[in-house]
């Protein structure tokens, strides 16, 4: 979240909802974007859900990958559970109001979540590093109890990630009340504030700044390590072997931190906005759904754990 100019909005009637603009430029495509949509939420529910139960029953996934992996599957299904039913209710409905109250909520919870699965992803890449690079010392080091520890800070380094959104809730907001995104997120809130909100903004990108590129250095390290390791073993067989167990990770946190540079680092010019809300889709919508395949489809022991719940 960078810091933006601030328009000038002179003096304008304050109101108390947003209208999300969203797809309304496309009006021939709504019933074809609410089927589209739907399957996404429908099959990202089905897929995070399938992945807890088999990583909760089957005793060969009570490993600390596989319990982040059901982490990471839990976070998916809130995070596309804050955006999806929204849209999908516009799409049907077509009403495109939401309260200010109800809009900010959705923020939080938005960053609140993208913050924990930052903090997730960098503990699932340090699992990795001690699986790989220090095989012998990777079950005494990564034990139940700092897994435990490592899954509960990274919940509570999300939440208070976001303690800078609490003066959001304080702004006067007036016209035009029109938010040209699909879901409430910061920069096009802030731009519809009349507010003076350039403190705000300078605390926020150096507030999403502490907490988002030290979970990205450390996931990033992590994996020069990891990569420097498995080309220092001579058998091929077992390379791969090495590689296969971190690749799947390494997939989803490119497809996470690769949109999320393209939405929040690129410049917020009008040339650019239905490119961020592209990728807005992909990271936002998209992401929660890739992620289960990823793993379950390049996963022998996901597999075979799926076999042996549907032979039962």
């Amino acid at each position: 979240m960078k810091p933006t100019a601030k328009k000038g909005l002179g003096n304008q009637t304050t109101f108390t909802e947003f209208i999300l603009l969203g797809f309304g430029d496309l009006p021939q495509l709504q019933p074809f974007l609410f089927f589209f949509f739907f399957m996404i939420y429908m099959a990202t529910l089905a897929g995070n859900l399938l992945l807890i139960m088999l990583v909760v029953a089957d005793q060969h996934l009570h490993t600390p990958m596989y319990f982040f992996l059901g982490n990471l599957s839990c976070l998916e299904t809130c995070y596309s559970s804050t955006i999806l039913p929204r849209l999908l209710a516009s799409l049907l409905m077509g009403d495109r109001t939401i309260s200010v109250t109800g809009c900010i909520t959705q923020l939080y919870f938005f960053c609140c979540l993208a913050g924990v699965e930052c903090c997730l992803l960098s503990v699932m890449s340090y699992d990795r590093y001690l699986a790989i690079c220090k095989p012998l010392h990777y079950t005494a080091l990564m034990n139940g109890r700092l897994c435990l520890q490592l899954v509960v800070g990274s919940w509570l380094g999300g939440f208070v990630s976001v303690s800078f959104l609490i003066p959001v809730s304080q702004l006067t907001f007036c016209g035009p009340n029109e938010i040209d995104h699909f879901f409430c997120d910061f920069s096009p809130i802030i731009e519809v504030s009349c507010s003076d909100t350039h403190w705000l903004e300078v605390v926020a990108f150096v507030h999403s700044s502490v907490f988002t590129f030290p979970p990205f250095l450390l996931t990033l390290a992590s994996y020069v390590c990891i990569i420097a390791t498995i080309l220092r073993i001579p058998s091929t067989s077992r390379r791969q072997k090495a590689f296969s167990t971190c690749s799947s990770h390494l997939i989803v946190v490119t497809l996470f931190y690769g949109s999320l540079v393209i939405v929040y680092l690129l410049s917020d010019s009008d040339v650019l906005r239905d490119l961020h809300k592209v990728c807005s889709v992909f990271y936002a919508v998209l992401t929660p759904l890739i992620n289960p395949l990823i793993y379950s489809l390049r996963n022998k022991e996901v597999k075979e754990a799926l076999r042996k719940a549907l032979l039962r």
